[in-house]
């Protein structure tokens, strides 16, 4: 191969790196649930939105590369303007321009953390909503909560709309017979904070879809 061939080989790699660490990840968020759900994104001082999604609409969300912290949740029993919701509650009305209230069903992520995607799903907060988590590289690991906890909750964490974690309720951040619970149901969730088993990876520049009621 030339020396021209062998630069322009390597122009290529060097622009295909770039187009990963820059390409905004596209998170496709989609009702499947039989009820109205008011969908939330937000990351801290970078991002925030939402929509109303009635079953079977999808809502779209660009987060840029190095996103940290971010969370998509599902909101429920909220009134027309978005405000007053019965669980997920946020200010902002609609738009969401703040973390929501407990309890509620998180998807987490941090994008292009050293070339990485990390993402999970999140009970630390409580349960709302069942959630699939899917990363459209098939090769990574796909989280779902698919258990309606509220139908089970301890009489001790039921609040409206919403079954609230021990961590939220009690203050017991730890493991405990509450997060065991939240574990049985929900394997592949965090149950508390400290959880190792729940962090899933992905190659920076995936896009992902988050389902309610999967």
């Amino acid at each position: 191969m030339s020396c021209l061939g062998k630069l322009s080989v390597y122009s290529l790699f060097l622009l295909s790196l770039s187009f990963v660490s820059s390409h905004a990840a596209n998170f496709e968020i989609h009702n499947n649930c039989q009820y109205t759900v008011w969908a939330a994104a937000w990351a801290p001082g970078a991002h925030s939105d939402g929509n109303r999604l009635a079953q079977g609409q999808t809502w779209n969300q660009l987060f840029a590369p190095g996103t940290s912290a971010a969370r998509i949740w599902g909101r429920t029993g909220c009134n027309s303007a978005g405000n007053g919701c019965r669980s997920g509650n946020c200010p902002g009305g609609l738009r969401c321009t703040g973390s929501g209230e407990p309890p509620a069903t998180l998807a987490e992520f941090s994008l292009n953390q050293g070339n990485n995607d990390y993402y999970d799903i999140s009970l630390v907060d409580g349960f709302n909503i069942p959630m699939g988590f899917y990363p459209r590289n098939g090769g990574c690991r796909q989280l779902t909560c698919a258990a309606n906890i509220n139908l089970s909750c301890p009489n001790e964490l039921k609040r409206p709309g919403g079954c609230l974690s021990a961590c939220k309720a009690s203050g017991n951040c730890g493991p405990s017979s509450s997060s065991n619970f939240f574990k049985q149901k929900c394997p592949d969730a965090y149950s508390y904070p400290g959880d190792n088993t729940a962090t899933a990876g992905c190659a920076a520049g995936t896009d992902y879809r988050v389902v309610f009621c999967p």
